[in-house]
């Protein structure tokens, strides 16, 4: 396994390009430059300038700089060939020749055209005439190019623009080796900073792509600040990056920004144009994330509000489902006024208490309502919810009005039963305080009966129901034993009414009877009596109010049979009696004795 690692690393080694600062040393011996001039046809110019160690340059390292040269044009430029010019003018031939080999053996590039400058020395120069005819068609047969010797710089401006070549050369061309290095190094580094900036966003991006999403509030608050944290600093590290290249876009042209009349070379511009489009990619890079993170910073809130959500939801229900239960067990309905009017107040109690949690539950509602409206992607967990929220209050107000309305009939049920037991009492009491003696008069027995007309009309003040419409009314709420209590009360409530029946009866028959005066009659000649009566009968006088005559004792003509039904009378112990004397239909009169109900029994019917 270790093996298979070090095989990777070695094969990254090799396919790595070279940088820089790779090569850092080898750069700053100078033996190779890329001043960033150009040939007629755009061609780029390789400098070997007057080294003299070049012969002694281990080939590694002058491979490493010559193949780091070639990379930096643009393909483009590249694909034209390479210009070089080798300035050999303070050397001997053999330096000649040796460069001239080691360039034919090792150059990597598309080689276009190489320059000599020859050595200036007469001697030199000489053998480098002779040496390069020897050596020309060996050089060819390596490296297909033309070969010209030049004698001087201003040979070479014959073929090279001087805009185009360093002072060195004669030329204008501004070059600094050191600024060189220091430029390709930023570049490079900048580069880098935008591949590690590009990898860092890669990695954080797939970290937050697979990262599951947490179950309950404090695991999600958690998360979103770590990966908002996380965020932060990758955003700083990309705006140092976007910074890196904006100062070293100013540094590169700084020549330009210094001198209206200076220009960028073209490796220069190059190199601007490589800071451009690495600042392109940084930015594009950072919209991409920025979108990426967007989404899933979106995704982050909405699954915190959805775990508020479930989490209110859950402690709402809860206390909803408890109001619930209590009342579901709010089943009584009370057997009495007080009982019931202290139902209400329970009643009311669990009500209120049910307010800030059914304004709780509305509200969650209202607010998963936003939820799916800001299309929240747990819309198919959030309805559901809502939907549930609003069945319990609506639930909880439906069962809340029905057991007023419950409450309602039973308290009117009681308050009718009240009425009627009340009524009953008063009746009874008005039967058994009107005096037998005052009712044996027609005016006495008119004035009884305007009484219990008056109190018969109080029954429809009242509103008291007959039985019929009270279990219409109620039926839907009597229990067993409320319907109990609510027969007795009705069965007394009838009694008295059969009583006051019976009364007024008994009250018309006597006020509607006109009394006679009572003729004394003269014995007839046949019948004498045998004995005479002890006392002599008086005529009753006559008075306008009264329709009847109490007689102290019965005529003869009183058959045996109205003596022997007067006797038959029953008289109930402490009993109030209502004495009416009824005119008989044939001459003479008899006595008819009416009693009312004992005060025993009225005592007994004003209990229910």
């Amino acid at each position: 396994m270790m093996h298979n690692w070090k095989k990777y690393e070695i094969m990254q080694q090799e396919i790595r390009p070279l940088v820089a600062v790779d090569i850092i040393e080898q750069l700053h011996r100078q033996f190779a430059i890329l001043s960033g001039g150009r040939g007629k046809d755009g061609a780029p110019i390789i400098t070997f300038p007057e080294y003299p160690g070049f012969s002694e340059i281990p080939d590694e390292d002058f491979l490493n700089v010559v193949t780091y040269l070639t990379s930096i044009p643009s393909l483009e430029a590249a694909s034209i060939g390479f210009i070089i010019i080798i300035d050999r003018r303070r050397d001997k031939w053999s330096a000649v020749k040796a460069s001239l080999t080691r360039i034919a053996g090792a150059f990597p590039g598309n080689l276009q055209l190489v320059f000599v400058l020859r050595p200036s020395r007469f001697i030199q120069r000489a053998i480098a005439d002779i040496g390069i005819k020897l050596y020309r068609d060996d050089f060819k047969m390596k490296v297909p190019v033309r070969i010209i010797m030049l004698n001087s710089v201003s040979d070479l401006h014959g073929y090279i623009d001087k805009s185009q070549l360093t002072r060195e050369l004669g030329g204008t061309l501004e070059y600094g080796h050191s600024q060189w290095i220091h430029h390709r190094t930023a570049i490079e580094n900048f580069a880098m900073t935008v591949k590690t900036t590009a990898q860092m966003l890669q990695t954080f991006g797939t970290d937050l792509a697979e990262t599951e999403l947490p179950n309950d509030v404090p695991c999600t608050e958690e998360l979103l600040s770590s990966h908002t944290e996380q965020h932060y600093k990758l955003k700083d590290e990309l705006k140092l990056a976007v910074k890196q290249g904006a100062t070293l876009l100013t540094c590169i042209r700084e020549p330009v920004t210094r001198s209206a009349t200076s220009k960028l070379s073209p490796d220069e511009l190059e190199n601007v144009a490589t800071v451009e489009r690495l600042l392109a990619q940084l930015d594009e890079t950072e919209r991409a994330f920025d979108q990426f993170w967007s989404k899933h910073h979106l995704k982050l809130e909405q699954c915190l509000q959805l775990r508020h959500f479930e989490q209110d939801f859950r402690e709402v229900k809860l206390i909803l489902d408890n109001l619930m239960e209590v009342q579901a067990g709010f089943t009584d309905i009370g057997d009495s006024v007080s009982r019931v009017e202290h139902l209400l107040k329970e009643r009311k109690q669990i009500e209120e208490r049910g307010q800030e949690p059914l304004e709780k539950a509305q509200s969650l509602a209202l607010h998963g309502d936003q939820l799916i409206q800001n299309n929240h992607y747990a819309i198919d967990s959030i309805r559901p919810k809502c939907v549930e929220l609003r069945r319990i209050c609506d639930d909880f107000a439906n069962e809340t009005k029905k057991k007023y309305d419950i409450l309602g009939k039973s308290l009117e049920l009681h308050k009718q039963l009240d009425k009627a037991s009340q009524w009953c009492e008063a009746g009874i009491y008005l039967l058994a305080s009107q005096a037998v003696d005052k009712c044996q008069t027609q005016e006495g027995a008119e004035t009884a009966l305007c009484d219990i007309e008056r109190f018969l009309d109080t029954a429809k003040d009242h509103q008291l129901l007959n039985g019929k419409e009270f279990y219409n009314q109620f039926d839907m709420i009597l229990t067993p034993e409320i319907k109990s209590n609510a027969q007795r009360v009705l069965q007394k409530l009838e009694d008295v009414q059969e009583m006051f029946d019976k009364r007024q009866v008994s009250l018309k028959k006597l006020a509607a009877k006109q009394t006679r005066p009572v003729q004394p009659v003269a014995p007839h000649p046949e019948s004498s009596p045998k004995r005479t009566s002890p006392r002599s009968i008086r005529p009753a006088p006559l008075a306008s109010n009264r329709r009847s005559v109490e007689i102290s004792s019965p005529p003869k003509s009183i058959s045996d049979a109205d003596l022997s039904k007067k006797k038959s009378v029953k008289k109930s112990k402490g009993g109030i009696k209502i004495e009416v004397m009824h005119e008989a239909s044939q001459g003479g009169s008899s006595r008819i004795l009416v009693m009312s109900e004992s005060e025993e029994n009225l005592s007994t019917r004003r209990r229910p």
